[in-house]
């Protein structure tokens, strides 16, 4: 809004029409969350401000709801802040900060089996760093699209295309938070906050698609430019290496065939489902490569040492 005198204008105009304003309780550092209710039937959480920039140039999410709970829970949570009374929360549904976003966030991020997508502009919280670090070591798929303060082992990248500002975090693909907290000690305990936990299976999904569409985005910006950067000669030698490392890996198939059949054959082929085949499978490529890449990186080292 541009400071203080520009509040007070805007509430000069808003009382000049007949609009009714009530300050925040000074027990809250800021008052940030952004949600209206509309003749208590309809009830909008967004993630971004009525600004030009966060309509126009941010990434930003809004969740509308008729849900009945949540609209009781943003009614009592609306006449509390205007009465400036205390707000105890009823539904981990509705996440408010300070009230029950830590707990009910660390416990949404904690039940993770798959994979963690996580829009966040700042996450500093050292808690909830931690938690992601063991959804890590269990197998989780953690990716941010923001930033992570500390030597954290999370991969996050910048949102190229446009400016970031939603705070949302997509679990297993199946349920989502949506709001305005980030992972950050001020937003958790300090500050007025909102967010909404999301099952719907449309919503969750387009979440989702527009994830991965940034996330792929990203990634190929980055690309673009590590090539941009790398010099023509390198590019060469980049690409023959690369063919002939194919050419080596063509008989992995035919090696990973015949240990899934030996362990079939030992165990039954009921205790290997297929789904559980893919992922087991995967991981151990996945683990095999990254260490015959660090032993290959080692005998370079030492080679040219």
């Amino acid at each position: 809004m541009g400071g203080e005198k520009n509040l007070r204008e805007l509430e000069k105009r808003f009382l000049e029409n007949g609009i009714t304003v009530a300050r925040t309780s000074a027990d809250l550092i800021r008052y940030h969350d952004k949600y209206f209710i509309i003749d208590r039937r309809v009830l909008v959480v967004l993630s971004f401000n009525f600004t030009h920039l966060d309509i126009e140039h941010s990434r930003g999410f809004g969740i509308v709801t008729k849900n009945k709970v949540l609209i009781q829970e943003a009614v009592q949570l609306f006449e509390a802040d205007c009465a400036r009374r205390a707000y105890v929360a009823g539904t981990d549904n509705f996440v408010v900060s300070p009230a029950n976003s830590r707990k009910v966030l660390r416990s949404f991020l904690k039940r993770a089996k798959k994979q963690l997508f996580i829009y966040d502009p700042q996450i500093s919280d050292k808690e909830m760093i931690r938690v992601l670090q063991e959804r890590i070591e269990a197998g989780v798929d953690v990716r941010i699209i923001g930033k992570i303060s500390g030597p954290s082992g999370v991969t996050a990248q910048k949102l190229t295309r446009m400016r970031l500002h939603t705070r949302t975090i997509i679990r297993d693909g199946r349920q989502a938070f949506v709001g305005s907290q980030s992972l950050r000690p001020a937003e958790l305990d300090s500050r007025r906050e909102l967010g909404l936990m999301v099952r719907d299976a449309k919503i969750v999904k387009k979440l989702l698609a527009t994830f991965e569409s940034d996330w792929g985005t990203t990634n190929a910006a980055i690309q673009d430019v590590q090539e941009e950067e790398m010099p023509e000669a390198t590019k060469n030698e980049t690409e023959k290496a690369l063919a002939v490392l194919v050419h080596e890996l063509q008989p992995l198939s035919t090696t990973v065939k015949r240990a899934v059949k030996k362990v079939a054959a030992q165990t039954g082929g009921e205790a290997l489902p297929n789904k559980m085949v893919k992922s087991t499978v995967k991981k151990v490529v996945k683990k095999a490569v990254k260490q015959a890449v660090r032993a290959v990186a080692r005998d370079a080292r030492k080679a040219h040492g």
